[in-house]
């Protein structure tokens, strides 16, 4: 959350999830996935991590960052977190 609530005050920034994503050396790594404001801005995801780099502990700050076009979320508003989450982690048997 506290990510989240960093990231979406950057103001290339319109929505923003963050969760964790499978990681062969820790188990799991930080993932930011964006709607960014400028679809265009090849280098946004390079600013956005030194933006919490800069403002969060290194450990806290995403190691990558995707961006995605429209955030998927509920008639109620609130962001369907699992949906995204679905696509990085593998089928579970």
């Amino acid at each position: 959350q506290e990510i989240e609530n960093l990231l979406i005050t950057h103001p290339k920034v319109t929505d923003v999830a963050v969760f964790g994503i499978p990681n062969t050396e820790f188990g799991e790594e930080v993932k930011a996935v964006v709607q960014a404001a400028d679809a265009g801005d090849e280098n946004l995801a390079i600013d956005l991590i030194e933006f919490c780099r800069k403002n969060l502990s290194h450990i806290k700050s995403p190691r990558s960052i995707d961006f995605i076009k429209e955030m998927p979320r509920h008639p109620t508003g609130k962001l369907y977190k699992q949906a995204l989450k679905k696509a990085y982690w593998p089928e579970r048997s």
